[in-house]
């Protein structure tokens, strides 16, 4: 068939989720196959593409990697136009590096695969006049303008697997076990996670918490008889207290411990009860994917090599509504999805008696 795309560069940028790699053997395959175009791949992200770190994709690269935790291009957080301060000159060299060899490795397109800070810097760059499509991957499930991304079901169920484990530690001892999840701005994955592991006490950073209500329900679940309590948290969860305070005073307060134990002192405080936490860490978002996400990987890349063959540049491959649709590169740039208060998940959270901390 006919394409308006000959030759695309593809990136994978941001942290590791599992399904980048089915991600790229589904824009290669379709690519390839379908389409006759050739791909240029870049190594670890954006950092690759500013220096002109690349190799052009034989189909042998993209064989057998399906099943395949990380990525086979290697990843980086650079961010081109960051200034880290008013060093502009440091960011127009490496933004005038893109461009340059983006034009010199003759690309008609730019395929990146990543989060929010991905997609935002994609859409700097389409703005600096470069073609580009984005395929939307993060285990926290928060980029705007989908309803899931690839890598959110395989640490759902990593999470999941991890607090019904600690439920025989917790049970064993009669103690409170407080597991910290990925989420630094948003808490789809402590949620859902909280719900299919019957957490007890769920905080996200979208519902700031009382410490004296958590210990007030937990102390509650004693005189019921239920010795033992599961508390999960999201890494960017935050008291009613810390909501109040700016940015800077509130980053102040946290640097030193994380969440997780400052929950577990907090519940030690005010409910008297032994407490132990888990800090999950990369655990969440390493290994193969699920067969969920690499299902999901593969239809958002395949679409994307239609987007490339139709031309239809400078759009983020969608899973909306049950469907795979597409939508304009501004609507995840510089966003966050945060879980709405009216969510149903939160509905299903209370029903089955979970605190929320509030």
């Amino acid at each position: 068939m006919t394409s308006v795309t000959k030759r695309f560069g593809i990136l994978t940028s941001g942290g590791d989720c599992p399904g980048l790699n089915a991600a790229i053997r589904g824009v290669c395959r379709a690519a390839y196959d379908k389409y006759g175009m050739i791909g240029v791949g870049f190594a670890n992200g954006y950092r690759g593409l500013i220096s002109g770190d690349y190799r052009v994709l034989r189909r042998e690269d993209f064989w057998g990697i399906l099943t395949r935790g990380g990525t086979i291009l290697g990843s980086s957080r650079e961010k081109p136009f960051k200034t880290g301060g008013a060093d502009y000159d440091v960011v127009g060299e490496k933004v005038s590096a893109i461009k340059e060899n983006y034009h010199e490795l003759k690309l008609d397109c730019l395929v990146v695969l990543g989060g929010n800070g991905a997609h935002s810097t994609a859409y700097r760059l389409a703005q600096e006049g470069l073609n580009v499509v984005g395929l939307p991957k993060t285990i926290d499930n928060d980029v705007q303008g989908t309803e899931r991304c690839f890598g959110f079901h395989s640490a759902l169920s990593i999470a999941t697997e991890a607090i019904d484990r600690l439920h025989t530690t917790a049970q064993s001892h009669n103690r409170v076990m407080v597991i910290e999840l990925m989420g630094h701005k948003t808490g789809w994955l402590a949620l859902y996670a909280g719900v299919a592991g019957g957490g007890d006490v769920i905080l996200i950073p979208e519902i700031p918490y009382s410490a004296k209500i958590i210990g007030k329900r937990l102390k509650k679940r004693l005189e019921e008889g239920k010795g033992f309590s599961i508390v999960v948290v999201a890494e960017g969860a935050m008291s009613r207290e810390e909501a109040a305070m700016d940015k800077k005073e509130r980053k102040r307060r946290r640097e030193n411990v994380s969440i997780g134990y400052r929950v577990a002192r907090e519940i030690e405080c005010e409910a008297n009860i032994e407490t132990r936490t888990t800090v999950l860490g990369y655990v969440q978002r390493g290994g193969v994917p699920s067969a969920s996400d690499r299902a999901l990987a593969t239809c958002l890349g395949a679409t994307a090599a239609d987007l490339l063959a139709r031309g239809e540049y400078n759009r983020m491959v969608s899973f909306t509504n049950d469907s795979v649709t597409s939508v304009d590169l501004s609507v995840p740039a510089g966003k966050s999805k945060t879980v709405p208060l009216d969510h149903y998940m939160l509905y299903t959270a209370l029903s089955v008696g979970a605190c929320l901390g509030q």
